[in-house]
């Protein structure tokens, strides 16, 4: 009876009161940013001179003069060291002494053949002196030639005294200093005096790995790239340098991979009027692979990964959360572009992935994608390039 009556008032108790319903979770969501953009691939460069000299002297001699200040700017044909003349002067002098005293040997031997030409006809001169006198006067204008050359020689080495700038550029300082004794000669025995790089074009060396390279024959194959041909405009960044400052165009490709490297060499050409690039830099040189597209681009924080496959989480018009696998491109500004899996017009999930599963409802709350770490000007300069690809390509 005492258990009976225990379980009738057990069973007569009120149910436990329902809490209210649980709300929604609120997460952050963003509209791809839709714009156009041109994939790029990056490559380390080493800067060099178009032009670069190593200054030596055509003839030997003590050194009078240096007439530059190290590091200065030069012009092409400026005189930079004079070698001490008067040895050579001597020798010219000498010379053309030799070319006057030939002169008037020749002058009277024309006259004695001009005599025998004219006896001869006669009988007043044998034909074998007639033969001589002609003998004579050519070996006496065989002479004059070779004297008058060595005469011209030692003239070109009074003026090889003066050492000129063969390019204009930068000189470097000089090796030698007046009074010590100058060495004509080679790469080995000539006296190095100075050297001088040009300045202004400047060019990028750098080397493409191979598989870039096969990719970008494949999209040239299928008209998405420029060929090489075509000027395709490139830049570059110094390491002190938020992005890629500094335009130019590729001008050289090589016509074969390194078999030890993997790589190809490849080479830009760059405006330098402002000096800021200098023989010898690193720097950062982007290029583009393809030509400019549209495309969406989303942050990295959206993205997940389910079962090896990408993904992105969206919310749907009836504020349901929906999974969408993608495909994902290259990183442009901070953000990733999504080339397939997503639409224009789809809310996409950029924060509170972890509280969120599909077909849950959530509280959508829009703001504008974030991640982008470019400044605003380094982004009106990518824009600036990708432009500048898509005129390249529109002209082509």
């Amino acid at each position: 009876m005492i258990l009976g009556l225990s379980l009738a008032l057990f069973g007569c108790a009120e149910p436990p009161a329902k809490g209210p319903a649980e709300a929604p979770p609120a997460v952050a969501v963003s509209y791809p940013v839709e714009r156009e953009v041109t994939d790029y691939a990056d490559f380390t460069a080493r800067m060099a001179a178009v032009e670069s000299v190593e200054l030596r002297a055509r003839v030997s001699g003590y050194l009078d003069k240096v007439n530059f200040k190290a590091g200065s700017l030069v012009e092409k044909g400026d005189v930079l060291f004079e070698i001490d003349p008067r040895t050579y002067q001597a020798e010219l002098a000498q010379a053309l002494g030799n070319v006057a005293s030939a002169e008037a040997r020749v002058n009277r031997l024309e006259a004695d053949f001009a005599r025998a030409d004219r006896l001869v006809r006669t009988g007043a001169v044998t034909r074998e002196e007639f033969d001589r006198a002609l003998g004579d006067r050519g070996e006496a204008v065989a002479s004059l030639a070779a004297l008058r050359a060595a005469a011209a020689r030692v003239q070109l080495d009074i003026g090889f005294t003066k050492v000129t700038a063969p390019i204009g550029g930068r000189v470097s300082r000089a090796n030698v200093t007046v009074g010590n004794l100058v060495q004509a000669g080679n790469l080995i025995s000539g006296t190095l005096l100075t050297t001088i790089v040009s300045v202004d074009p400047i060019y990028a060396y750098f080397d493409v790995d191979e598989h870039t390279v096969l990719r970008v024959k494949q999209l040239i194959s299928e008209g998405k790239a420029m060929p090489p041909d075509a000027g395709i405009p490139v830049w570059i960044g110094l390491a002190t340098e938020d992005g890629h400052p500094h335009g130019g165009t590729l001008n050289f490709i090589d016509n074969q991979i390194n078999p030890r490297t993997g790589t190809l060499k490849v080479r830009g050409v760059f405006p330098n009027k402002d000096e800021l690039l200098s023989p010898g830099y690193f720097a950062r040189v982007r290029v583009p692979i393809g030509l400019a597209h549209k495309a969406l681009l989303v942050t990295e924080r959206a993205l997940d990964t389910d079962q090896g496959q990408k993904i992105v989480y969206v919310v749907d018009g009836e504020n349901k959360v929906a999974l969408r696998p993608v495909r994902l491109g290259a990183l442009h500004d901070g953000l990733r572009e999504i080339t397939e899996g997503l639409r224009p017009d789809e809310r996409v999930i950029v924060n509170g992935l972890q509280q969120v599963r599909p077909g849950m409802t959530a509280e959508p709350q829009i703001i504008q994608m974030p991640g982008q770490r470019a400044s605003a000007a380094h982004q009106v300069a990518e824009q600036k390039n990708d432009r500048a690809v898509a005129r390249v390509g529109h002209e082509r």
